[in-house]
């Protein structure tokens, strides 16, 4: 049991790190859609939108989609449960392969780590976005049609 703890508490702290990126990102969770455009280059921009699938008072299941016309290889979706109440947010599927409970034997094609894997990806993902500058699309219309 003592070797769990770490392991568990740097899960948790990725988690609440995610809830924190999430939610400055949405404006709380208010709108049960979001999308985002990030130029990426002079001829390349990626395509980002967040969609609510299901909605109760303390949790969201969120669904997050990256599209890249030029480049598919970046093309990518996320299942995201949001724990309002616990303020965490983890991801439970990636490009709809979920990770296995921790009661099954893993099969020789998932890691022994996928789920911290998956919500390292989620975190690193909301950086970029963040450090990359993107804008609603709607903002983008708006600047390009001044």
């Amino acid at each position: 049991m003592r070797n769990r703890l770490p392991k568990t508490s740097h899960h948790i702290a990725i988690c609440e790190a995610n809830f924190i990126r999430l939610s400055n990102l949405l404006i709380n969770f208010i709108h049960d859609k979001y999308e985002f455009e990030a130029i990426v280059s002079d001829t390349e921009s990626q395509y980002i939108s967040f969609l609510v699938l299901e909605r109760t008072k303390h949790t969201l299941s969120i669904e997050a989609k990256q599209n890249n016309k030029i480049a598919p290889l970046s093309i990518f979706t996320l299942r995201i449960n949001v724990f309002i109440d616990a303020r965490m947010a983890e991801v439970s599927s990636y490009q709809s392969e979920k990770p296995l409970p921790f009661f099954y034997k893993k099969s020789a094609i998932q890691s022994k780590d996928e789920k911290n894997q998956q919500n390292r990806f989620l975190t690193e993902w909301l950086e970029s976005i963040f450090i990359s500058g993107m804008a609603p699309k709607s903002i983008i219309e708006k600047i390009l049609n001044e």
